[in-house]
């Protein structure tokens, strides 16, 4: 009786998928991208009219005992050969592929399981289909509305999965998929539980930067302004709870803390 009280207090504690052991072996953070770009409101409407700031566009390999994982897939690996920066709202340029990133871990691409990505945003799809025989985690919602267009993301016969909300990706608890829509109609983050680390939580765009996130600025081209404030409300509750390091995708002076491929976090 005594180690059933104990076991449940541990449980109320700690909570339950935190309680259990995580399969989760590695992140490294790849390099997907960066960018100069003229005026900061475009993400924070009305605030920083006209100041530059400088972005990033990271993505995330994970091993888990049950396979690797890619999340998110950057700018497109075409812009690295370009001398000038990619056409477009963003002047976007890499310094190196992603397939040179997970080819020096050595990792191929056939070697990934899954593909999740935070939503079909050009930055964040953009090598989808390196991955021919991954299976792609979106959101149901985001693959129906990206598809009706007249760009499409990725390869309409890649393996995918539709999501309807959260997914434990591995079964274990140890990976989540948090349904965070509001910047695009099937926006999606990550949870990950490291055994050393602990847990972190990788935003996709729920936020672009921590002073927007802390505000609860919302983007002028986000699709719904109540969900994204919801979303970034839902996400704070989860950091709280898990006690989890908030990761800022485009947000560069945090890229700029963290530990870049080939090291890692375990």
């Amino acid at each position: 009786m005594r180690y059933l009280a104990f076991a449940a207090l541990l449980v109320a504690l700690t909570g339950g998928a935190a309680a259990q052991t995580s399969g989760v072996e590695r992140l490294y953070v790849l390099d997907c991208g960066d960018a100069h770009a003229p005026d900061q409101s475009r993400w924070s409407p009305g605030v920083n009219v006209g100041k530059p700031i400088d972005i990033t566009d990271n993505c995330y390999l994970i091993h888990h005992k049950q396979g690797w994982m890619l999340w998110d897939t950057g700018v497109p690996d075409a812009v690295a050969a370009m001398t000038q920066p990619a056409p477009g709202g963003i002047p976007w340029h890499r310094a190196k592929t992603l397939a040179a990133q997970i080819a020096s871990i050595g990792v191929q691409p056939g070697d990934i399981k899954y593909v999740g990505i935070s939503h079909t945003h050009g930055d964040h799809v953009g090598n989808v289909d390196l991955f021919p025989t991954a299976t792609v985690l979106i959101q149901k919602a985001e693959y129906e509305w990206a598809f009706a267009s007249a760009n499409k993301p990725f390869s309409a016969s890649h393996p995918v999965e539709q999501l309807n909300g959260d997914r434990d990706v591995f079964g274990d608890g140890s990976v989540m998929i948090i349904s965070t829509p509001g910047h695009t109609p099937g926006h999606e983050s990550l949870m990950v539980n490291l055994p050393k680390t602990g847990w972190l939580l990788l935003s996709g765009d729920v936020a672009h930067f921590q002073d927007n996130y802390d505000n609860r600025r919302v983007p002028a081209g986000n699709v719904d302004k109540e969900k994204s404030v919801a979303s970034m409300g839902h996400v704070a509750d989860l950091v709280a709870k898990y006690h989890a390091q908030f990761w800022i995708n485009h947000d560069a002076a945090q890229t700029a803390r963290t530990r870049h491929a080939p090291e890692f976090y375990d």
